[in-house]
Order: C-alpha cells, then sequence, then structure tokens
C-alpha cells in the first residue's frame, strides 16, 4: 500500500515507535528511524528492516528537542527517498512531580520533545506532500490527550496541546489529499513498562497480575495493556485510502480509559 513513500518515525528505535516503523516498512514505505543515541545498534536496526520487508531503511539522529535537528530529519529523509509523505511523530519524555516540586527545565524539555517537534516536523514536511499530493501525518498522543492525571503537569499539557495542534494542521489541509490525525494509546506493553511492573512489584509487595491489574492498569477498564502492534496497525489504517476522510481525530486506543 505504501511501496515507495517515504515514511519518517521520531522516537523509533523501541517501543511504540518501533511497532509503527515495523507496520510501515511491511506495506512497502521506505523508512527513516531516528533517535538521539546514535549507536551500532541503531544503525543496526535500520539494516534488519531493510533486509526483511525489501524496503529502503536508514537511520537518522535527531535531538527533537533541538528544531533544527527536527528540520534536518525531514531533510535527510528527503535526500535520501523523496519527499516525505508520511511522518508520525512519536518521540516522548515523562517526568512525573508535584506542580510545586516541577523541575522547570525539565517541563521545558516535555513540551519541547512531546510537542514542539510535533511542529517543527510537520512544518518541514508539508510542503512536499502538497508538492507531491498526498500526505499522511499521524501524531501519537495519549490518553493524557483526552484526561489528565496528577503529577503530570507538563506531559498531559503537552499531549493536550498535541490534540490542538493537530485538529489545526487538519483543517489547513483539508481541501489537501493529506489527512492529520493522532493516536491517543493507554498502558502500552513496550519493554519500558515491562521493566516497571518488577519495580512495582517490589514497591506494592504484589504479585506480578496483581500489580498490572490493580496499580498499573487501575483506570484500564479492559485490564489488559495495549499491544503496540495495535499502534502500528492503526497507523497503517490511517495511511490507507479508507481512511481519507478522517482528519483531525484523536482516536482512542485506550482499553476504555477515556470512557470513564
Amino acid at each position: 500500500m505504501l511501496r515507495g513513500k517515504t515514511a519518517v518515525v521520531t522516537g523509533s528505535t523501541s517501543g511504540i515507535g518501533l511497532a509503527i516503523a515495523e507496520a510501515l516498512a511491511a506495506e512497502g514505505a521506505n523508512l527513516v528511524l531516528n533517535s538521539f543515541t546514535d549507536s551500532a545498534e541503531d544503525r543496526a536496526l535500520a539494516d534488519r528492516i531493510a533486509a526483511t520487508h525489501g524496503v529502503g531503511a536508514i537511520y537518522c539522529r535527531a535531538d527533537m528537542a533541538r528544531p533544527e535537528d527536527c528540520a534536518s530529519l525531514v531533510a535527510a529523509a528527503a535526500a535520501a527517498f523523496g519527499p516525505v509523505q508520511v511522518l508520525v511523530n512519536n518521540a516522548g519524555v515523562q517526568h512525573v512531580a508535584r506542580i510545586e516540586d516541577f523541575p522547570p527545565e525539565r517541563w521545558d524539555a516535555i513540551i519541547a520533545i512531546n510537542l514542539s517537534s510535533a511542529f517543527h516536523t510537520i512544518r518541514a514536511a508539508v510542503p512536499g506532500m502538497r508538492e507531491a499530493g498526498w500526505g499522511r501525518i499521524v501524531n501519537i498522543a495519549s490518553a493524557h490527550g483526552l484526561t489528565a492525571s496528577p503529577f503530570k503537569a507538563a506531559y498531559v499539557a503537552a499531549k493536550h496541546g498535541l490534540l490542538g495542534l493537530t485538529k489545526t494542521v487538519a483543517l489547513e489541509l483539508a481541501e489537501t489529499q493529506i489527512t492529520c490525525n493522532a493516536i491517543c494509546p493507554g498502558y502500552v506493553r513496550t519493554p519500558l513498562v515491562e521493566g516497571q511492573i518488577a519495580d512495582q512489584m517490589k514497591a506494592h509487595d504484589m504479585g506480578r497480575e496483581e500489580v498490572i491489574r490493580e496499580v498499573m492498569l487501575e483506570r484500564q477498564p479492559t485490564k489488559q495493556f495495549v499491544e503496540a502492534s495495535a499502534i502500528g496497525a492503526m497507523t497503517v489504517f490511517l495511511c490507507s485510502d479508507a481512511a481519507a476522510q478522517i482528519t483531525g481525530a484523536p482516536l482512542s486506543i485506550d482499553g476504555g480509559w477515556t470512557a470513564l
């Protein structure tokens, strides 16, 4: 479905971003992976995806807190494979603290990476999408883009802002063949989350299943993690012709969290 199209996924060397990248590559997209680590493993990952799916794939280091890096990422993708037609803004960080204790530098970093980076990549990618006459922008928001939790001021603010940005871009591009949507996951099973389970077991003196149900998934009514592959599948759907009239939409994959 995406054969020959250029796709950029920010924050894509693990977890949700990697699942999305794999799903897009499976549909034939030439892929640009991104993180700020720039390790041999990052580059090997791009090589593996290219070999597995028979597509072009490269790794490009970019710090999503830096506007110039965001623009350079889009430019590097276009230079390698042609104008970016699929842009997935997935990069994100988190910090948890009371508002009065929240370090200002952490606020700035979270807003920069979780929100402002999407503005900078979209701004850089839209001209190429207009030229190509087709584009798909998918912003990975969160259930916290639709609701709030205490101690997550910067994350909640950024994800709410990301939904506002999504709607605005969708309206500006409504008469083109370019859509802009947001996926709002609940708790997703990723290596990072798996690592947190053991810590929570020790902290609460609970067994694994009890911690998952009563602590980590307290607000997720299904009491099941979202699988990262489901986020990838939703992204692929939003790139399909069937989703051509879906734009400006926050799409929840949260086990019923925001239905409460």
